[in-house]
């Protein structure tokens, strides 16, 4: 959750070459998209849906991967629409100019780097967390991409990235997992209706309807913490998010998308500190078990005067 306000990169070119790219953990097999399709014959509705949220967060890594890191433009043409609809407000709608985007990249960046932490899909949403750098030296950004799918293909595209900083109130980076399994390894699938229910009652409870003691019933007394301006422990951000709201006593934050799956949950939401301001796009990742809240994640970016598509970041 957000408690100052971060710039994000500090040129468009800069932040336009990351807007989706994104790879699987160098620790992890990536199967191609067909692979993943066409394994098995489903023969229950939940198989065939784990097949497809399966299917899904595959080809949303092998698209990244394959134009970022190789340049392979046909990748786009097999798996994105020609009329993507895009909210990223550094990329034109449609699927040509995130292609040639892509390529031009993959020359022009050759150290480029990405890190992704998680992958988790639900219904026709699946949203990756990621590290990217363009260099050994450059600390890179947080990276937030979801996309939604349609007829098999990516159709729409939302993102919010963060500049890592130089230090960490909490000594954790914004991107490792200290609870364990990693989490690379999501939960049992049959949580995740309850655990995103919990994540979404604690959520309008604390931010939207501005109540505290929401940490008290819903989060772990050892609640490790990634974003870096807040403490770990449950007690801490209790503090800092009190200190938050009086900071910013007209604060409001609108959810607009919820995506959960195993003992994952993301909240897309638009927090906007005071009337008339334009606000920050934020994505809140959390961790669940045996019943509570145990990690978070966040990126946040300013909600920018202009676009270049007729999208807004939501």
């Amino acid at each position: 959750m957000p408690l100052v306000t971060r710039r994000t990169f500090t040129t468009t070119l800069v932040a336009t070459a990351l807007t989706t790219a994104v790879a699987m953990p160098a620790t992890a097999a990536t199967p191609s998209a067909a692979t993943v399709w066409s394994a098995g014959h489903p023969t229950a509705s939940g198989d065939y849906e784990s097949a497809r949220l399966r299917y899904q967060r595959s080809v949303a890594v092998d698209v990244i991967k394959g134009l970022f890191e190789r340049g392979d433009a046909e990748v786009v043409d097999r798996y994105v629409s020609a009329d993507l609809i895009q909210h990223s407000p550094t990329l034109p709608n449609g699927a040509e100019a995130f292609k040639k985007l892509g390529v031009s990249l993959h020359h022009q960046y050759l150290n480029l780097k990405v890190d992704v932490r998680q992958v988790i899909s639900e219904g026709d949403l699946v949203l990756l967390r990621s590290h990217i750098t363009l260099s050994p030296e450059d600390r890179g950004n947080a990276f937030f991409d979801i996309y939604r799918f349609q007829g098999g293909k990516i159709v729409e595209h939302w993102d919010v990235n963060q500049a890592v900083p130089a230090t960490s109130v909490n000594g954790n980076d914004m991107f490792s997992t200290i609870s364990q399994p990693p989490t690379q390894q999501l939960g049992p699938r049959w949580l995740t209706a309850a655990n995103k229910k919990l994540v979404t009652a604690y959520f309008d409870q604390l931010l939207v309807r501005k109540d505290v003691s929401a940490i008290d019933r819903y989060v772990s007394s050892d609640y490790h913490q990634h974003n870096p301006t807040v403490a770990d422990g449950a007690a801490a951000t209790k503090d800092a998010i009190g200190g938050y709201f009086k900071l910013y006593p007209q604060l409001t934050v609108e959810p607009k998308r919820i995506i959960a799956q195993g003992d994952l949950v993301a909240i897309h939401s638009h927090y906007t500190n005071a009337p008339g301001e334009r606000g920050q796009a934020v994505v809140d990742l959390f961790r669940v078990q045996n019943g509570k809240i145990v990690e978070h994640w966040d990126s946040l970016q300013d909600v920018p005067a202009t676009s270049s598509n007729s999208n807004t970041m939501f």
